[in-house]
């Protein structure tokens, strides 16, 4: 079981900003960026690697949760959405997730 199927059990506690039937959204405990949120799916997928095209309502509905997030938390000068996919893209917990990331000017290339 990952830390984000804890998250989503309520095993452990987090800033939760968003939440719906099949999503969960909160602060990224180290963040990166004045804003660093987390979108995780609540369906287990171990990354978007390993996604299905069954998937694709989801994945479309977590970038929709990343847009709404954003504008909740008033990131009206620009955002940065991110998945990281297995460990040489960066992936650190086996549950796919999306980076939300604003608050400042983000540069490119992004690392």
């Amino acid at each position: 079981m990952t830390i984000f199927q804890r998250i989503i059990d309520r095993e452990i506690p987090a800033d939760i900003v968003y939440e719906d039937d099949l999503s969960l959204a909160f602060r990224d405990i180290n963040g990166q960026a004045p804003t660093h949120i987390l979108i995780i799916p609540k369906q287990a997928i171990p990354s978007l690697a390993e996604s299905t095209d069954e998937d694709t309502p989801l994945l479309g509905h977590l970038l929709m949760v990343a847009r709404k997030v954003a504008v909740q938390l008033q990131l009206t000068n620009g955002y940065r959405t991110v998945i990281n996919s297995g460990r040489d893209g960066g992936q650190s917990v086996n549950h796919l997730h999306v980076h939300l990331l604003g608050g400042r000017p983000l540069g490119w290339p992004p690392g």
